[in-house]
């Protein structure tokens, strides 16, 4: 079976960081595009970052661009996203996506998912 699990989700206040982890098994990592999206609350969900299998990065949203950066680890089949200088308009639900080959801005392309972990920025 295919898993996709998030971590380092928690509560920072302002001006702060945090790094998100992904680990996805059951699939051949090296094969597959992955990619990160949030949601915050009422809102619709939001590709916010992919990188595919030659290591080449996409930033889908102009408010993260420079603050979040997305890398991978394929030895240990993992996924992270630094992000940087949070504010509280980062909260959200962050997901974790794969996607095999390539990478897309659209969440519909993507064909496996993680439960999420929750990022909260105080003011």
């Amino acid at each position: 079976q295919v898993q996709v699990v998030e971590s380092g989700g928690g509560l920072v206040q302002a001006g702060g960081s945090l790094r998100l982890s992904c680990t996805a098994s059951g699939l051949p990592f090296d094969d597959y595009a992955m990619g990160w999206f949030r949601q915050a609350p009422g809102k619709e969900r939001e590709g916010l970052s992919c990188i595919n299998r030659r290591i080449v990065s996409f930033y889908y949203q102009e408010s993260v661009k420079g603050r979040f950066t997305i890398s991978r680890d394929n030895a240990k089949n993992t996924l992270f996203l630094q992000m940087n200088t949070l504010n509280p308009e980062d909260t959200a639900m962050y997901y974790c996506a794969a996607r095999w080959k390539s990478c897309s801005a659209s969440e519909i392309d993507f064909n496996f998912w993680g439960r999420g972990t929750q990022v909260t920025v105080s003011s």
